[in-house]
């Protein structure tokens, strides 16, 4: 007869993999749902149809002097290899600081049969960061206020 006491490990194995299961399940279910991609402004031309039914991420850089921006809106156009795409974006919050003229720009949102891209999300990232660094001891260009009347 076997002992009370003694517990059989068949039944923590199984328990063990049900768990396991479970927990491996729903990783891979919440996972399917975070991933989104962005896609070019050539890419999101090719989609055809499916472009309308999907909520999509594109990116781009704005198009220098086409920002309208009016309280939390704005309306630019996106520029990607000498493709163009019209902007509309209604957020809750406005546009980022570092969105201006050729920022790299990615807009969250859906794509409209108007051919304008309605988006709800904005992120940018400033152009002159990604400039080169000065030189030391070097004379600096571009929009300096002068200093010697």
């Amino acid at each position: 007869m076997k002992n009370q006491s003694q517990k059989s490990p068949v039944k923590f194995v199984i328990a063990g993999v049900i768990v396991l299961a479970t927990v491996a399940w729903l990783a891979l279910s919440a996972s399917g749902d975070s991933k989104q991609y962005y896609v070019t402004i050539s890419e999101l031309q090719q989609l055809g149809n499916k472009a309308y039914t999907r909520h999509l991420r594109v990116a781009g850089n704005v198009q220098p002097g086409s920002i309208n921006h009016v309280g939390t809106n704005a309306t630019f156009t996106l520029v990607e290899q000498g493709k163009l795409l019209r902007v509309n974006y209604q957020g809750a919050e406005p546009p980022p600081d570092s969105f201006k003229d050729d920022a790299q720009a990615l807009a969250i949102g859906t794509y409209g049969r108007d051919g304008v891209f309605h988006a709800t999300q904005l992120q940018a990232k400033c152009a002159s960061k990604y400039a080169p660094a000065a030189k030391p001891n070097a004379t600096p260009t571009g929009n300096v206020a002068k200093l010697n009347n």
